[in-house]
């Protein structure tokens, strides 16, 4: 189990299909909603 970077929800990275890759690292999401918040700043979040 994954953490959202966006909402700190736990994700099931082997289940979700809503993933982004930042500097060589997948992050995974709970919705498409915070996929979006992510991937229009990445580094806001990539970097915790």
């Amino acid at each position: 189990m994954m953490k959202d970077p966006v909402c700190g929800m736990t994700v099931d990275e082997k289940e979700t299909k809503l993933i982004s890759e930042h500097d060589g690292k997948k992050f995974y999401f709970c919705s498409q909603a915070c996929k979006a918040v992510f991937d229009k700043n990445p580094h806001r979040y990539g970097h915790q």
